[in-house]
């Protein structure tokens, strides 16, 4: 039987999937438009509120990986809709549910371009939640590393220093970027409120 994405361990995705970041690559906005317009064009406005790049892609002038990050906005009775999902398998997506965890609620995520036979291709993450949901922040945090060279820096600089540490365990690579991510929204609602 053949090995899907569903079939891996974590072991698999750390040897397959390792943690490479590269310069950053201009393009990279005009691959997410591409694929915004592919989403929008087969799902449709009226289930797709809002779609934004996000992550370090999205940011100018900082080292990330390949991927393209989207942040997706759908109406609350749609999360986990299983008309939905099949859309999004539809368009060579396949879906992962994020279980509730550490103040941030359940929402709905898809990864395509994983090839498991080793060939490269584009690789997209979605993250798609009504706009009540936590995940929402990030786009602050994009926002204010856009504006703050200095503070896009610190965060490359961390990275860097994250992905030559667990370049074979994404999960210990994504961890070590919580803390500076909260701290940043702490900046960003500070110079909110000045």
């Amino acid at each position: 039987m053949k090995k899907t994405l569903m079939d891996l361990t974590k072991d698999d995705w750390n040897t397959m999937f390792p943690v490479e970041l590269l310069d950053h690559d201009p393009n990279w906005k005009h691959v997410f438009a591409s694929e915004k317009g592919q989403i929008l064009e087969k799902i449709g406005s009226d289930k797709i509120l809002r779609i934004e790049h996000f992550g370090s892609s999205s940011i100018p002038n900082i080292k990330a990986k390949p991927y393209i990050d989207l942040l997706i906005e759908i109406p609350d009775s749609l999360l986990f809709d299983e008309g939905l999902i099949e859309q999004f398998n539809s368009l060579g997506y396949t879906h992962f549910k994020v279980p509730e965890r550490d103040g941030i609620d359940a929402y709905m995520s898809f990864g395509k371009g994983y090839r498991l036979d080793g060939v490269k291709e584009q690789i997209f993450h979605i993250h798609m939640c009504p706009k009540n949901n936590v995940m929402w922040q990030q786009i602050n945090f994009r926002d204010y590393l856009i504006a703050n060279e200095e503070r896009a820096r610190a965060y490359e600089n961390l990275k860097i220093a994250l992905a030559n540490t667990y370049r074979n365990d994404r999960g210990a690579y994504v961890l070590g970027k919580t803390e500076f991510i909260k701290e940043t929204l702490k900046l960003i609602t500070l110079n909110n409120q000045n």
